[in-house]
């Protein structure tokens, strides 16, 4: 008799990491006609990104907050696998108003553990960051480093973790937590700091870099990210927390000149504004343990990474316009009635 291939369930799949988990899995033949997608569709969301995937998987449109439809889709499904991707991510959102960061990645957290927990899964990954830990002048940030979030948006992802950790202890629940680095690459909302800069250059329109650009990153490739996650789901120990970090740190200035020297930009596009409350300083990630114990390290080097990323907006200049018109109309909308 054939052994039942296992079914999984990806939340906030056609956000920017989840669609880039989404692809891998598609690209590798994983799973076979057994993923579940499940997306809201809020603003930094887009199909779009997971058009590749073809037919490969299995849609529902839900705000994972929706209890009853996510509990429906769950009865229906029966996933053995869960990723959660779905969050609010923008911290100058999440500053200006933090109802829908606490709602989303706390509550809906709650949610689909329950929903998880009562349908038996094998499995739930949850995608945290690595803002929890707060900031760290010097050395780094491992495992066991206590959190200490610094904006609404990253104590949000704290509670969830620490809602996770409580089934786990609890519940003897199968949960396993991931915190990655900054992002970059293809298909990223152009709210974050790379797409920003690519726009604004493209457009020889001012950029602004928060105070004097001297607060650090650590920059990890997306499709280097949606590999080590599927490292974790394969064979990551339960209840376990892993740091996925690709060891490449930048000023964030530093990440702005060398887009303007890839793009062949004066330095002069650069404007120093007021810089974010509570902004942290310096990100640091201790990936000592994924690499060891389940055997990653990221394939892409920071400088051909941001060089392909760069073309790729350039190629994709249409999209990214899509969105930035978007964005302006909102912010617009946000300071007229702050005003």
């Amino acid at each position: 008799m054939r052994k039942k291939l296992p079914k999984i369930l990806i939340t906030g799949s056609a956000g920017f990491i989840g669609s880039a988990f989404v692809r891998l899995l598609v690209r590798k033949g994983l799973f076979p006609e057994r993923i579940i997608i499940v997306d809201k569709l809020s603003y930094a969301a887009d199909l779009k990104r997971i058009e590749e995937a073809g037919n490969k998987f299995k849609f529902y449109r839900s705000d994972i907050c929706n209890k009853s439809r996510i509990e429906a889709i769950f009865a229906k499904e029966k996933p053995d696998i869960i990723v959660n991707f779905a969050a609010e991510t923008h911290v100058d959102r999440s500053i200006l108003n933090s109802d829908e960061f606490l709602r989303t990645n706390v509550f809906g957290t709650k949610a689909l553990l329950e929903a998880a927990k009562e349908n038996g899964a094998i499995r739930f990954v949850q995608v945290s960051t690595d803002e929890v830990y707060g900031d760290i002048e010097s050395g780094q940030f491992h495992e066991t480093t206590p959190l200490n979030p610094s904006s609404p948006y990253s104590a949000s992802k704290a509670s969830a973790d620490l809602l996770v950790r409580s089934y786990i202890r609890t519940y003897n629940f199968p949960a396993i937590i991931v915190r990655p680095s900054n992002n970059y690459g293809n298909w990223q909302y152009p709210e974050k700091l790379v797409p920003v800069i690519i726009y604004k250059a493209l457009k020889n329109e001012k950029i602004p870099v928060y105070s004097k650009g001297l607060n650090v990153r650590e920059w990890l490739y997306v499709d280097d990210c949606a590999q080590a996650i599927l490292k974790v789901v394969r064979k990551g120990k339960i209840g376990e927390v892993y740091n996925i970090g690709s060891g490449s740190e930048r000023k964030n200035i530093e990440v702005v000149r060398r887009i303007l020297d890839i793009l062949d930009k004066p330095y002069s596009l650069i404007q120093f504004v007021r810089d974010r409350p509570g902004h942290d300083l310096r990100y640091s990630l201790n990936s000592s343990k994924i690499r060891k114990e389940l055997g990653w390290k990221p394939q892409m080097s920071f400088d051909k990474g941001l060089e392909g990323t760069v073309e790729w907006y350039k190629d994709n200049i249409s999209w990214l316009e899509g969105k930035v018109k978007y964005l302006k109309a909102y912010w617009k909308k946000v300071y007229k009635s702050s005003s």
